[in-house]
Order: C-alpha cells, then sequence, then structure tokens
C-alpha cells in the first residue's frame, strides 16, 4: 500500500502504568517491557504497527524526559528531534498540542492520528485501513474523530462513546456523550443499548484544526504552543516550551476531545482492541487455557486452578495450588497475589502502601 507523506502519527509513551504493577514499574512501564513475551515492547510493537501505515519518518513520541534511554534503545531509527520530551508531567493534551506545532512545522497540511504505545490490536489490516479512512476523512474538516470499538463486555475500567447522528461517512457518526469508567451496572446498559462503543483513546485530525482545536481548549493559559511555529531556532523552541510547559494544565486527550468540545465524531471500527491498562483488562482479552487461566510468557504448574492470570520473570517456576480468580505477578524484588476481580482499586492502594512502607524503588 502506498503510504500518504502528509499523514503522520503520534504516539502517547509518558505514562507510567503503575495499575500492572508490578510487572511495569515507574522507571520501566508497561510499554518500554516486552509484556507477552513476543520480542518487542509495546513501544516497538506501536512504532512498526503505525510505520506500516505512513511513513516511519512521520512518526513522533511523547515520552519524559527520564525515559530518554530507553526510548533511544528501542528506537533507534527515529531521529532524536522526533522524539519530545516533556519536562513535567502534564497528562496527554498539551503533549499532543506540542506534537501537533512540531508536526505542523514539517508539513502545513498534516493529517494527525495520535495512538497510545500500549494498546492491542488483533486484526491489523483492518486497523491500517480504518486509520487510513480516517485520516482521508479529516484531512479537510475542521472536527475531531476517535476511534471506538464494539463493547465485548461490560467493562468498567473504559470509557464510553455513545454514537449520535450518523454522517455520510461509512460507519462515522457524530459522539452524542461519554462517560469515563462507569460503574459495572452503567457499563452494562451502555453494552446492552448498542449505542455505545470503547473509547480507544485514538484520535485524528488535520494538523490546522489541532491548532484551533487546542486554542479553544487550553484557553485561559497566555503562553500557546503555537508561538513555536514563528521560531526558526531549535534552542529558542525547547527554552520557550521548558520555560512554559508546567503552566499548562492537567487535561487529557480523552477529556479534552470527548468531554470539552462538541465537534467530535467516532468511527465504529472492527480492527479488534484491548487496552494494556489493568491486569482484568489483559485477562479478558487474552486466550484461556485451560481451566479459563492466562499464562503470559512464565513457566508455571497449576493444580486445581481456575481463571487466574499469571506472570513471572524468566528463570522463575511458579507451581501453584488451589488458586480461583487471582492475579500472581512478580518482576524484580515485588510479588503480587490479589483477587482478579478487585484488582484495579487493589493495586492503587497497595502502590501507594508499598512506597510509604518501604520506598519509591518498590513501586
Amino acid at each position: 500500500m502506498e503510504k500518504n507523506s502528509r499523514n503522520y502519527c503520534i504516539i502517547l509513551a509518558g505514562g507510567r502504568g503503575k495499575r500492572l504493577w508490578p510487572s511495569s514499574r515507574t522507571d520501566h512501564p508497561k510499554q518500554f517491557i516486552d509484556f507477552f513475551g513476543t520480542g518487542k515492547t509495546q513501544l516497538q510493537t506501536t512504532f512498526d504497527r503505525m510505520a506500516d501505515i505512513l511513513p516511519k519518518e512521520n512518526i513522533f513520541v511523547c515520552t519524559c524526559k527520564e525515559f530518554e534511554q530507553l526510548v533511544h534503545e528501542q528506537l533507534k531509527d527515529i531521529d532524536n528531534e522526533h522524539i519530545l520530551y516533556e519536562p513535567v508531567n502534564r497528562n496527554t493534551a498539551p503533549a499532543v498540542a506540542w506534537a501537533g506545532v512540531t508536526i505542523h512545522r514539517h508539513c502545513k497540511d498534516a493529517r494527525v492520528v495520535v495512538v497510545p504505545a500500549d494498546q492491542m490490536i488483533f486484526k491489523e489490516e483492518v486497523f491500517r485501513e480504518d486509520i487510513v479512512e480516517g485520516l482521508d476523512f479529516v484531512a479537510d474538516k475542521d472536527i475531531m474523530l476517535t476511534m471506538g470499538i464494539k463493547p465485548s463486555r461490560p467493562e468498567p475500567g473504559y470509557g464510553y462513546i455513545q454514537m449520535g447522528d450518523p454522517t455520510l461517512a461509512r460507519n462515522i457518526y457524530k459522539v452524542q456523550s461519554f462517560t469515563e469508567k462507569p460503574e459495572r451496572e452503567f457499563a452494562t446498559v451502555f453494552m446492552e443499548s448498542n449505542e455505545f462503543l470503547w473509547n480507544t483513546g485514538m484520535f485524528l485530525a488535520n494538523v490546522c484544526y489541532l491548532r484551533k482545536f487546542f486554542l479553544e481548549i487550553i484557553k485561559d493559559v497566555p503562553f500557546r504552543m503555537a508561538d513555536l511555529l514563528t521560531m526558526e531556532s531549535a534552542e529558542e523552541r525547547a527554552a520557550y516550551v521548558n520555560m512554559h510547559y508546567p503552566a499548562y494544565p492537567n487535561i487529557s486527550m480523552d477529556k479534552a476531545a470527548l468531554e470539552m468540545s462538541e465537534n467530535v465524531f467516532v468511527m465504529r471500527c472492527k480492527f479488534g482492541w484491548a487496552d494494556l491498562g489493568t491486569w482484568h483488562s489483559v485477562y479478558e482479552c487474552m486466550q484461556k487455557q485451560e481451566d479459563d487461566n492466562v499464562v503470559i510468557d512464565s513457566e508455571v504448574i497449576l493444580e486445581a486452578c481456575k481463571g487466574n492470570i499469571i506472570k513471572l520473570p524468566k528463570g522463575h517456576i511458579g507451581v501453584i495450588n488451589g488458586l480461583d480468580g487471582y492475579i500472581v505477578a512478580e518482576q524484580g524484588d515485588v510479588l503480587l497475589i490479589c483477587k482478579k476481580s478487585d484488582s484495579s482499586s487493589l493495586i492503587r492502594k497497595y502502590v501507594n502502601e508499598v512506597g510509604i512502607r518501604y520506598g519509591e524503588e518498590f513501586i
């Protein structure tokens, strides 16, 4: 397939991944680990996936300064100017605003897709077709387009996008409403209504509208990322970002596009998707083994065990008897054994408690 030189990608790779603790750690979060034993980290997999759709020299990565060495080790082909290191963590919307202006300097009529570094795609060819179709759709329109997936279960850990009026384009609808991480009973209602889609966290827009979008969303900050367009010197631009970036609000792209903007549309996609966000979501999307256990790249002997997810380090052997519905995860100096159904709230609690009691090096 011919790659359109106007198509660009922003990969978001600055998250801490604490919900997949202890496999994902503060100094080595989930996007930088080979979670499934495929020989590639999540960041590498995402980069290669997008490089198959658009020119790899059109890919930009947003991350934190402390991950500089990890990014360089894992993405040896990427130009250093295409890695944007946030001076401080301000969530994903300011990062996308900065990356969007940087892309605008390269191509004034670019079409941009924003993707997280840590998600699973099951049908690569369908994904490729949907992304290209979406980029074509936003090329000449002042809109934001997000990609939605039909729910397969009442997952309370995901965001739910309600489809509104259809457009003339195939499978693209005006966004009616958005609910972030509803209670399970509401998630069940949403799923059964057939009106809602899971939010994948992927957003598409042309670069000129992206600039307008952020001028409207981040309207109370006097220092605009768009000012970078008039600065010829790389040193001047870097100094401007370092000085003014901390003043930006802590806003996610999900909130900015789906809660703070009315000009957002959703494409109903069928490429098969899962967020590599929580142990429970990983369990749900993985192929089950005997007695519904999921063993991820680990050596184990299981007896009378059902519905567990297990991930151990290389060289470690687990012998487990009698567990039903648990997470067993070990990494380095931490072992977690936790009920799978309560994992999201419990892991947050344990990460905080371990950090306080034993020190930040354990989280």
